[in-house]
């Protein structure tokens, strides 16, 4: 990974040098305008609209936009004198506990390392905050915006989560909300039994982009001039619901079942050997009580012999 930031974490009179990383990367597949005749890149021109002639870069400006459909223009600097913070510094304000910031408020997540010497200052403040329970609320400039985020430990490096402002949360405000929605017990009892069949642990290696593994094996098949098969579409899910508590039951009994057929090899096989090593014990133990029986009469059959005998030479 390549740094794209470096500044300090400034806790109280602590000062902790650190270097900024992307914790996340893009894997969508990206593509290209092409001309489709010739497969040439289709590029554009910054053309000013009022004189149409083409704009150099450097003699570009910001504009706002008023209601009135006139354009206040901004230049570099404007930008300069505002009060923006250059100290490359994250701020901590407070320490919160983590389940009262709403997820909604991240946008974007930065690994931080400790740059120089400040792996003692960092390692120290990450195990503080580990056993505190709490995450650090701050306040960062960074690509020309100062923005509020978190300060949290993750596989014992510090991320730092950009956040939004309270008023870029938008409110929900749908017309079903203030509707007097009647759910019976049946039903409620019914959707949790569905939540507990799918319930369990977290674990996001099981999943993946089903829609970029088909991009990237039409793309690989284009280049090996191989034939490309249009898989067979799925029935589609109009999203009707007839009978709720039939559609619950019945996602219940397929949740039940999907468990079931996904259960390891490992333990229905040992389960299998159990259950064979248990009636073979059985067999073999039903066998031996015969054979102590057969036993036990041919030898009385040979003592009453020899009792005889004997008489006889007497």
């Amino acid at each position: 990974m390549r740094s794209i930031w470096k500044g300090a974490i400034s806790f109280g009179l602590v000062s902790i040098p650190v270097k900024l990383y992307s914790a996340t990367e893009e894997k969508d597949v990206s593509f290209h305008q092409v001309h489709r005749e010739d497969g040439g890149r289709i590029r554009y021109k910054r053309v000013c609209q009022v004189d149409g002639e083409e704009v150099p870069y450097s003699d570009i400006a910001k504009g706002y936009e008023l209601p009135s459909g006139e354009v206040v223009v901004l230049t570099d600097e404007d930008f300069a004198d505002l009060p923006l913070t250059t100290s490359r510094a994250i701020d901590v304000l407070e320490f919160v506990p983590l389940d009262q910031v709403d997820p909604l408020y991240f946008a974007k997540s930065y690994y931080l390392e400790p740059d120089g010497q400040g792996a003692k200052p960092y390692v120290l403040l990450r195990e503080a905050l580990e056993n505190s329970g709490r995450v650090a609320l701050v306040k960062v400039a960074l690509r020309s915006r100062e923005s509020l985020a978190t300060l949290r430990v993750r596989d014992g490096v510090f991320v730092l989560e950009m956040m939004l402002w309270p008023d870029e949360i938008r409110t929900p405000e749908f017309a079903f909300l203030d509707e007097d929605i009647d759910v019976r017990q049946q039903e409620l009892k019914m959707a949790e039994s569905l939540i507990e069949s799918l319930s369990g642990d977290f674990e996001p290696e099981q999943y993946s982009d089903n829609y970029r593994e088909a991009l990237q094996a039409l793309i690989d098949a284009k280049v090996e001039g191989r034939e490309v098969v249009q898989p067979a579409e799925s029935p589609t899910d109009t999203g009707t619901v007839v009978d709720l508590m039939a559609a619950l039951r019945a996602s219940v009994e397929a949740a039940k079942q999907g468990r079931a057929e996904a259960a390891p090899p490992a333990k229905k096989s040992a389960k299998k050997t159990a259950a064979k090593k248990g009636s073979s014990a059985g067999a073999k133990k039903a066998a031996s009580k015969p054979a102590a029986k057969r036993s036990s009469g041919a030898s009385a059959k040979k003592t009453t012999q020899k009792r005889a005998n004997a008489r006889k030479s007497a």
